[in-house]
């Protein structure tokens, strides 16, 4: 046993005394890489799709769970994070999960049919789900109020680099070794973070209390909410493919989860449990109009991030590798951005920086429909530029202006919740994007794979975008309840 005035082996403070001053810093940069890896396996595989499905003679919906299983297995494994972390701590957790994602990369690089790929796809967002809620914790809990804009910001600068990255070296992999080299990617990144959160990811849960094993998952309510994302994505489907009485069951049946999960939530809490979603939450204002921007900034962005690859590819015929070199100028003038506005949130209102950029955002999205078969491309990579400037004045933002205020204890649901909300608008904002983008090609009387009616197939994705910028626009309401300011007294 430690002397009482000495902090126990392995937790945050016996580290923070090893390393000084500097330790935050180092637990940011091992948290950035794991976060970078997953986020990496979200959206590298998006330039693989056209490969997947002439490799296993996928039509457009299941190619599309490539996507959709990722996001729906990420969105629900969020909400165990903080059980996770109280139950195991910060170490075992994320080690855990960068274990899950490593052979989720390899399963999916080795599979020889389609189910092996998509179990693959849902082991690593079950590890993305529970590992991106961490990192904005830590932001809260390991630096002060005036430190956190900029400790955001230079966390997201790494972690854009990702899609910025990602894509680009993707294009590249799948023009010379095939769609399988996409899966391997991950793999350094999944070694450097093992290696990291041995060394400076303390093993204790949040607060710095010792992990405890007494609490028990629930179970209930974690089906419950599966049960109720599933039905949703389902039903959104349906309704493009499917006859309405699926359509209209399936989500009315989603409706029916989400109100067992709440009742469920409020009488665990009633009892003296710990809910796998802390309802308390939505009473702090700020909170509540952050998560319902990130539900509908998710649903734009994800959706975005899944419908662009395909546009440039199907709709404007590039190569794989020209959608990378589009795409690499937008993600660099992301990764500048992000440090600047993140030092920008530590001194102006936060609600000010998300309008921003949710206004680019549109305005991106609305520039799409200018671009024709016959268009200079330099306009597409100005208008991806133009988007990404607007993503690097949200993604500092947002998390500090909802979670600002908050006490202490409710932190890590904070971060959990948060995520969990963004996770499911970008789940249903990839199905929309699939069913939107089918309904008006349809309509146009034409077919991704249909090369006889170009000008009619670009018609459908404007259309699309114009749903997109909407969407921003709607967003940009409810960001008129964020926090004013950087230092807010909690709710009494």
């Amino acid at each position: 046993m430690p002397p009482q005035n000495e902090a126990p082996s392995g937790s945050s403070a016996a580290l923070a005394a090893r390393y000084g001053e500097r330790y935050r810093w180092l637990l940011l940069l091992s948290v950035m890489v794991g976060t970078v890896a997953a986020i990496m396996s979200s959206t590298v595989v998006n330039v693989a799709i056209p490969g997947l499905s002439h490799q296993f003679n996928l039509g457009q919906a299941r190619a599309q769970w490539v996507t959709s299983g990722f996001m729906v297995a990420s969105t629900v494994a969020m909400l165990t994070t903080p059980w996770l972390l109280a139950r195991f701590g910060y170490r075992a957790t994320y080690s855990g999960c960068m274990w899950m994602l490593l052979a989720g990369g390899l399963l999916g690089g080795f599979a020889q049919n389609f189910p092996l790929v998509l179990a693959a796809r849902v082991a690593e967002g079950l590890a993305a789900g529970v590992v991106q809620p961490i990192p904005a914790l830590i932001i809260m809990r390991a630096f002060e109020p005036h430190e956190q804009g900029r400790a955001s910001g230079l966390f997201g600068m790494g972690v854009v680099l990702a899609p910025a990255v990602g894509p680009s070296i993707g294009g590249l992999l799948v023009d010379w070794f095939g769609w399988r080299s996409i899966f391997f990617m991950v793999t350094p990144f999944c070694i450097a973070c093992l290696y990291l959160a041995r060394r400076y990811v303390p093993v204790t849960a949040p607060g710095g209390a010792a992990a405890s094993r007494d609490e028990a998952l629930d179970w209930v309510g974690l089906t419950l909410g599966t049960a109720g994302t599933l039905c949703l994505l389902n039903g959104l489907v349906a309704l493009s493919g499917g006859p309405a009485w699926e359509a209209g069951a399936l989500l009315a049946l989603a409706v029916l989860s989400a109100l067992a999960f709440v009742a469920w939530q409020r009488r665990r809490s009633a009892r003296g449990q710990a809910p796998l979603m802390d309802l308390a939450l939505f009473a702090w204002r700020p909170f509540a109009m952050g998560s319902l921007v990130a539900l509908i900034y998710g649903t734009a962005l994800f959706g975005s991030t899944y419908l662009l690859p395909v546009y440039m590819l199907m709709g404007l015929g590039l190569s794989a590798t020209s959608v990378g070199g589009i795409l690499m100028p937008a993600g660099i003038a992301l990764a500048v951005v992000i440090p600047l506005v993140g030092r920008l949130a530590d001194r102006q209102p936060t609600r000010l920086l998300v309008n921003i950029g949710l206004s680019l955002l549109a305005l991106s999205f609305a520039l799409m429909v200018t671009i024709g078969l016959q268009a200079n491309l330099w306009w597409l990579m100005v208008y991806c530029i133009v988007g990404r400037v607007g993503l690097g004045f949200i993604l500092p933002s947002l998390n500090l202006g909802a979670m600002r205020g908050l006490a202490p204890e409710l932190l890590a649901q904070g971060s959990s919740v948060i995520g969990f909300v963004r996770m499911l608008g970008g789940a249903a904002g990839v199905s929309l994007c699939g069913i939107v983008l089918e309904w008006r090609l349809a309509a146009h009387g034409t077919a991704l794979t249909d090369g006889r009616h170009p000008a009619a197939r670009l018609a459908a994705f404007d259309e699309v975008f114009l749903m997109l910028a909407a969407l921003c626009a709607l967003a940009m309401l409810a960001a008129r309840g964020l926090s004013q300011g950087s230092r807010l007294t909690p709710p009494r």
